[in-house]
């Protein structure tokens, strides 16, 4: 089944920005995803630095989405949607490098969907959701959406 733009955002009740095509199918992938100030990474790929600690706390994604996080000064969020009883979460993770706000888990396809960005979709399996970070010469600073 295609899910398009328009369809998801009808679904989940998360308004998108109106020059965005509403038409357009989501793309779903099963690698690296980057939406703004968000990197969505496999866990496999990443899983020497990143971990989920013991004990944690997992949520099961609601029909209206885990906001992961919100751009700079409140902006826009971006959201973790799935179909309900498909999607897990925690922010309860480890990471070396100090840039994952949470792992998901999914036995069906889910979506991060961003009023500016429009959405993509991941394929069922486990994900690290850090926050990206640019160089400007030795130094590095968050993305700022």
């Amino acid at each position: 089944m295609t899910v398009t733009l328009a369809s998801l955002s009808q679904q989940t009740g998360l308004a998108v920005l109106d020059h965005l095509e509403q038409s357009v199918s989501i793309p779903v992938v099963d690698g690296l995803q980057a939406q703004g100030d968000l990197i969505v990474i496999p866990l496999p790929v990443i899983a020497s630095s990143v971990r989920v600690r013991p004990g944690a706390r997992w949520r099961d994604v609601p029909p209206e989405g885990v906001e992961l996080l919100r751009g700079a000064a409140g902006g826009n969020p971006h959201t973790l949607v799935a179909d309900p009883g498909t999607c897990r979460w925690t922010t309860d993770v480890s990471d070396s490098h100090w840039l994952a706000i949470g792992i998901f888990e999914t036995s069906a396809v889910a979506y991060l969907l961003h009023p500016e960005h429009g959405a993509t979709g991941c394929t069922p399996g486990a994900y690290v959701v850090r926050r990206q970070r640019e160089f400007e010469g030795r130094r590095a600073r968050l993305v700022a959406d």
